[in-house]
């Protein structure tokens, strides 16, 4: 018997994607957050081209792409001088809503989210909220999920979409746990009206320095400057987009440097901060009739900015092997045989990115190697070979 139903924990990005591909081929779908609230959060985030091939597939790339911003060319910039340490990466001149022109568009994930969730309402898909995964068990047909608000639903898969602090993930592998780099990360948004004094530059740059880099880039159709440092710290921070950061502890970090770094930190609102957490990629990311995806299965670090990418190509892949399917673990092995390979080469090269920009010397950047810049990988398609079915 083919799969008719799907239900998925988690409504972030690679969830969402998939409850729509499911959509798409008459997959019914429910979608269970643990908010009591589907809000439109987070700071900016990056889309490779794999991203922009799935979202063109499900009919919503022109509305995505009329929500983002390309990324042009992007410089890294020594730290202090503003000089180029590395001539600029060009990532696409923005023609074209398909995608082919863009190597990487640049979004606001509450802009992304709410297209997403507009097309799956459009859709017929369903979001419930306010349930938070306890745990799950399995029946010979049927995956079962508990939630901490005292109902159970049941479903012929269940897909863990539900992030870093993954409730699925836990209960599928707990002796996984997570290595702290040493790193944290910080975000901030800037109104382009404050920001624009600190742009000279280019709407995307990467200042590098010692143990620390800058990204700031422009989003929302340019409203919107968003701004990403990553400072090496023996201060051990949770995951996750919870803790708050003080203006003075971001500005001390950045002390020094470039002007437009200074002066764009000093325009900062509210600041979030996480630590940066290494996991080594799984062998298996289902068991039985459950299965995970995005920074669920592969959490890793943001050096290369393909986090968001992966998730979102994870959830099309997956739908793609459950529809028409009859034999649920034939479809889940075909998705790793798929994924896993494309997203340890990622992870891979996301901690080769650190390595470099984090540990260098910027007054003798020539001497230490280039940042990762691996076109191939970045421009891969990852819905080639369903396009026909």
């Amino acid at each position: 018997m083919t799969i008719d139903r799907v239900a998925i924990v988690g409504a972030g990005l690679g969830g969402l994607t998939c409850a729509i591909a499911l959509r798409r081929r008459g997959i019914e779908v429910d979608i269970y957050e643990a908010a009591n609230r589907i809000e439109e959060t987070g700071a900016g985030l990056t889309l490779g081209l794999g991203a922009q091939h799935v979202f063109r597939a499900l009919g919503v790339q022109t509305s995505v792409a009329a929500e983002a911003c390309p990324a042009g060319n992007l410089p890294f910039l020594h730290y202090r001088t503003g000089d180029i340490l590395l001539g600029a990466l060009d990532l696409g001149d923005g023609k074209g809503d398909d995608g082919t022109a863009n190597l990487i568009r640049h979004i606001y994930r509450a802009d992304l989210q709410k297209v997403l969730l507009a097309k799956l309402d459009q859709m017929g898909g369903r979001t419930h909220t306010g349930f938070r995964l306890k745990r799950y068990e399995q029946s010979g047909s049927e995956a079962i999920a508990h939630f901490d608000n005292g109902e159970s639903i049941s479903a012929p898969v269940l897909i863990g979409a539900d992030g870093v602090r993954s409730a699925v993930r836990t209960q599928m592998l707990p002796d996984d746990v997570p290595r702290f780099t040493g790193h944290v990360a910080y975000r901030f948004l800037v109104p382009i009206e404050q920001a624009a004094p600190f742009m000279a530059l280019g709407r995307s740059a990467i200042f590098i320095g010692p143990k620390r880099t800058f990204n700031r880039y422009t989003m929302t159709q340019g409203s919107i400057v968003n701004g990403a440092a990553l400072v090496e710290t023996g201060e051990e921070v949770p995951e996750g987009w919870s803790t708050a950061a003080s203006l003075e502890e971001l500005k001390a970090a950045f002390d020094g440097w470039h002007p437009d770094v200074v002066g764009l930190i000093h325009e900062a609102g509210s600041i979030i901060k996480w630590g940066l957490y290494d996991r080594a990629p799984l062998a298996t990311w289902s068991d039985g009739r459950v299965t995970i995806l995005g920074d669920a299965a592969h959490a890793m670090l943001p050096f290369l900015g393909m986090g968001a990418a992966m998730a979102v190509e994870d959830g099309y892949v997956l739908a793609q092997m459950l529809v028409g399917c009859d034999d649920v673990g034939d479809a889940l092995a075909g998705y790793e045989k798929h994924r896993i390979p494309r997203t340890a080469e990622v992870h891979h090269a996301s901690k080769v990115q650190g390595e470099i920009t984090q540990s260098i010397d910027p007054d003798n950047f020539a001497l230490a190697g280039a940042p990762v810049n691996n076109r191939e990988m970045m421009e891969f398609d990852p819905t080639i070979e369903f396009v026909r079915r």
